[in-house]
């Protein structure tokens, strides 16, 4: 099976020895997502959950689009809180 490296301007660059994402065959594997910048591959200004959920998605959806994909296509995601009082709101921004 051949392996595709993804590279979009969509998505904030790999920071690490890694890539934004794989493809391999007609699935697509797209790394950890934080709230970076994609233009400047900076942490954004505003650290509230509410935007961090909402960069660190925009992020994964900008990957996916690069890949020919969109967030429909999505089957699982992993979401790591620190904390567990802020589920209720990354699972609300997570349902939009």
């Amino acid at each position: 099976m051949q392996k595709i490296v993804i590279s979009t301007p969509l998505g904030p660059p790999a920071i690490g020895p890694y890539s934004q994402g794989i493809r391999a065959g007609n699935l697509i594997f797209v790394s950890g997502q934080i709230a970076l910048d994609p233009g400047t591959g900076a942490l954004i200004d505003d650290m509230s959950v509410h935007a961090q959920s909402h960069k660190a998605l925009q992020n994964l959806q900008g990957i996916l689009s690069g890949a020919g994909a969109s967030l429909v296509d999505v089957v699982k995601v992993t979401i790591y809180l620190d904390d567990m009082g802020n589920f209720k709101e990354v699972n609300a921004i997570y349902g939009e």
